[in-house]
């Protein structure tokens, strides 16, 4: 099983591109039809990602490849 966790460095990447765009997490998460405390736990390494809300919100972000079904 390939190793999917996802590394601080791209948490800290896609945190600096939404300062980048000038986007707040809120703003990302109803962007995207997401609940915004799902991006905070993306973003601070409290989800893992792997399936569902939180996986769709790291594929949005940038920090996980992966496919989202609509």
């Amino acid at each position: 099983m390939p190793n999917t966790s996802i590394t601080e460095q791209a948490r800290q990447q896609a945190r600096e591109a939404l300062e980048k765009r000038g986007q707040t997490a809120k703003n990302f998460a109803e962007l995207h039809n997401l609940n915004p405390s799902t991006i905070y736990a993306v973003l601070s390494g409290q989800s893992h990602c792997r399936r569902g809300e939180a996986h769709r919100a790291a594929v949005l972000l940038g920090i996980k490849d992966g496919v989202i079904e609509q």
